[in-house]
């Protein structure tokens, strides 16, 4: 049984089952619309109809989502959620108010409400300090509302950009994911909010990239691929919560995976707080996996493997737990232990205090303070790629690292469906996009100016004089009507500049093109928008792309195709409330890019599943006709200026199991200030099972005036290198490693030549060809682990810590 205070072991012995059963599930209240998978379908179990005093008589534990399932106004609902829960503490047996959960993905899914980029973009920014505050910002809204758990942030980690959900991951590296992740959890924590880790474990690798599909990974790939980014969430950052996968693993549904959920999670990573179902998911072991003859033994089941709470609403946990109890078919001793961590967790929100809820409820709210305005701009700023550039950007220099001027175009035409939709800058978990897509009368109530209406002010604040610009939509994110292409090639060709935006439509379950339920087969741009794009080059007019996207796109014909191509192509991951300014001062010169693509960049949809930490075999060779290479390597972005590192020292020896030294000189040799991501990458030159032909180490975000150099040191602990040998221990092994520093993962390559190997025997001829990529590396320098293997534990250093030496 769970350790806890004399209060809560008191407070658990008064309670009855059906009172225990009411404190580990949810309630709906306004359920309505479809934000969940087969929410019509599992809405049976929650009577709407019953008055809520006669819901919760014997108390409840969650109250699900009162700000975030339809439009309310923020001061009326707390008003009535401080009434409801004094009520609750007043008019219930055991006077317990209930915990209150949210969204807050890309900040709290409610109207009105902030929103932030996409976790995607968070990856692309490698700024988790940046991460930290924003998740902050976010709790601080939520804490004042009377919420108490957000429901992020997601961990899982990218193998398929076919699947709907990227949008709502970080990064292919489980370091980026994780050391972001962690950060947003302290941020939300900080504010008194507690975190939730999604989804655990493995769901990213569903098959073909299919929703909620059978996850076929070896219990390596989950060790080292899947788990780090929760425990470094669990054992650096604290988080309090955790939520099931839906998927299954090797035939196995996760959310009756005791191995996972208790083994892993709780035994092996020592979380003690509440393990939360995705919605639905309880029922699921029923009526989609098939392994629960009915809700009483789904709720077995599920209890039995760790899971403490059934959201959103009381279906399985309810009476048909209470009847396999009472019928003895099911020790209440799982249900005690699912209670007293949700009434732990309680106390520890001070929900159990006499004075909770006895406040007067916030009459003044503002969810989109000056504050979240500007934190969201500066993540979308450092969040944008510049893929490619030709010279045409930043407008009004003569080339981007030249620091000439130029004349301003003196007519700009802005075409393509997301240039002027507000909805395009935001994910699928923006309450614009998530729930207010079924309320079309009513406005979004905060300002997110669009790319179209941004570039105004952007060509006024960087001095480029009287620009005229001229719209056209050109095309929809859907759909094959290309009956707006005439209006925006001629709006192009009378143009001095196009600027062409382009993307998705984020949505859940069929609506849109990316997010939830949003899988593809392709992995072109949705519709049209490749023809209106390459109309629009036709004209022979400067074209500028704008990608607005939740997923990377095989777009091999705007950057690397022999036809026309764009003179730049810029990449914003939803960037949210700020994205289109942030956009508009990319184009403009105002804001240097300095994003980095935190997944591949796909040569196509057959090419995946795929991942950059991949073995020799993984990627292209002699031995296959097929080429995975991706279009734009993990870690790629360009920039206004240049960069060039030197001077690369490593210490020569480690213990195993120690810390090493990196160092590097890093001097930015253009005319133009930026920041800029340094990234540390390693190889284990021979391991015991096959290791990743290159991975990222660790990484520094630094800012860099035009001619100035620094120095930047990284202690890496060789954790960095462990991996789950043949008994599936984790284990640092002893033997020569290589470190470098490099602009990207491909940065450095060392191709392996087969043809050489093999004595002439295999020589494909169909043989991939080798990219010739902006980016420059540092030469490898080799690194000896000493000493006997080592056997990592939980209490091993597992980050990177970097610092600035000093200005060279």
């Amino acid at each position: 049984m769970p350790t806890v205070s004399d209060r809560v072991r008191a407070l658990h012995a008064r309670m009855t089952l059906e009172e225990k059963a009411a404190q580990i599930v949810g309630y709906w209240l306004d359920q309505n619309g479809v934000v969940a998978p087969m929410q019509g379908e599992m809405a049976a179990g929650q009577d709407a109809s019953a008055p809520l005093a006669e819901v919760t008589r014997d108390g409840i534990g969650h109250f699900t989502r009162v700000y975030g399932t339809r439009p309310v106004d923020a001061e009326e609902r707390a008003a009535w959620l401080w009434g409801e829960q004094r009520r609750l503490k007043r008019e219930t047996r055991l006077g317990i108010p209930a915990l209150v959960h949210e969204e807050c993905l890309t900040g709290l899914a409610a109207w009105r409400a902030a929103t932030f980029p996409t976790p995607l973009a968070w990856g692309a920014a490698f700024d988790p300090e940046l991460v930290e505050q924003v998740g902050r910002a976010i709790g601080d809204s939520m804490r004042e509302l009377g919420v108490h758990q957000g429901l992020a942030p997601v961990l899982d980690v990218v193998r398929d950009p076919r699947w709907g959900r990227v949008d709502e991951c970080i990064a292919e590296d489980p370091y980026l994911v994780g050391t972001v992740g962690t950060a947003y959890v302290r941020g939300l924590q900080d504010a008194g909010v507690h975190a939730t880790l999604k989804h655990f474990l493995g769901y990213s690798a569903s098959r073909a990239g299919r929703n909620h599909a059978p996850v076929h990974a070896g219990p390596r790939e989950v060790a080292d691929v899947f788990l780090p980014p929760f425990e470094m969430a669990v054992l650096d950052g604290g988080v309090r919560s955790v939520m099931n996968s839906y998927a299954e693993i090797d035939g196995v549904p996760m959310a009756a995976n005791g191995d996972y959920l208790t083994g892993v999670l709780r035994e092996r990573l020592g979380f003690d707080g509440v393990v939360v179902a995705d919605y639905f998911a309880v029922a699921f072991l029923e009526v989609m996996h098939g392994v629960a003859a009915d809700r009483g033994e789904a709720a077995a089941l599920a209890l039995e493997a760790g899971i403490d709470v059934e959201l959103p609403t009381g279906d399985a946990y309810l009476q048909p737990l209470v009847d396999r109890v009472r019928s003895g078919e099911f020790d209440e001793a799982y249900v005690d232990r699912a209670v007293l961590r949700v009434l732990a967790q309680k106390e520890s929100l001070g929900l159990l205090d006499d004075d909770a809820y006895e406040d007067e409820p916030p009459t003044a709210i503002d969810l989109d303070s000056p504050r979240h305005q500007a934190l969201a701009r500066r993540l979308a700023e450092e969040s944008i790629v510049l893929l490619h550039n030709d010279g045409v950007l930043p407008i009004g220099r003569s080339g981007a690292d030249s620091g000439a001027d130029r004349p301003a175009p003196a007519r700009v035409a802005v075409i393509g469906p997301n240039a002027d939709r507000a909805e395009a800058l935001q994910g699928c978990y923006s309450f614009a996009n998530h729930v207010l897509a079924g309320h079309p009368d009513l406005p979004l109530g905060f300002t997110i100016p669009t790319v179209l209406e941004a570039l105004p002010g952007a060509f006024a604040a960087a001095g480029l004089g009287a620009t005229e610009i001229v719209h056209a939509v050109g095309c929809a994110v859907e759909g094959d009507d290309t009956t707006g292409f005439a209006e925006a090639v001629d709006a192009a060709a009378a143009a001095e500049l196009a600027v062409v935006v382009v993307g998705d439509q984020a949505g859940l379950f069929g609506r849109g093109t990316v997010g939830e339920g949003n899988d593809s087969e392709s992995l072109e741009l949705p519709g049209v928008q490749r023809q209106l794009v390459e109309a629009v080059l036709a004209t022979g007019t400067p074209v500028v792309v704008v990608l607005l996207t939740g997923r990377p796109y095989a777009i091999g014909w705007a950057l690397d195709g022999t036809g026309p191509k764009p003179g730049a192509v810029l990449q914003a991951f939803f960037p949210g409330e700020g994205g289109g300014l942030a956009i508009a001062d990319v184009i403009t010169g105002r804001v240097a890019p300095s994003g980095r693509l935190p997944v591949s960049l796909p040569r196509s949809a057959g090419a995946q599943p795929y991942s950059y930490l991949h073995p020799v075999l993984g990627g292209p060779s002699d031995v296959t006709a097929t080429d995975s290479t991706p279009l734009r390597p993990f870690g790629f972005g360009l920039g206004y200026t240049t960069v060039a590192y030197s001077d690369l020292v490593v210490d020569r020896t480690v213990g195993a199991g120690d810390t090493f030294t990196a160092a590097v000189t890093v001097t930015n040799t253009g005319t133009t200030a930026s920041g800029h991501v340094v990234q540390l990458y390693g190889h284990d030159v021979q391991g015991s099972v096959t290791r990743p032909v290159v991975q990222l180490l660790g990484y520094a975000r630094v800012d860099l005036e035009a001619g100035e150099s620094v120095r930047v040191a990284f202690d890496v602990p060789t954790t960095r290198f462990a991996f789950s040998d043949r008994r599936m221990v984790r284990v640092v092994e002893p033997g020569d490693v290589e470190v470098w520093v490099g602009d990207h993962a491909a940065a450095s390559a060392a191709p392996v030549d087969t043809e050489e190997t093999t004595g002439g025997v295999i020589v494909n001829e169909k043989q991939a060809v080798a990219q010739d990529l902006p980016g420059s590396a540092t030469p490898r320098a080799t690194l000896t682990i000493a000493g006997p293997v080592h056997e990592v534990t939980t209490a091993d250093e597992r980050l990177v810590a970097w610092r600035v030496v000093s200005g060279v």
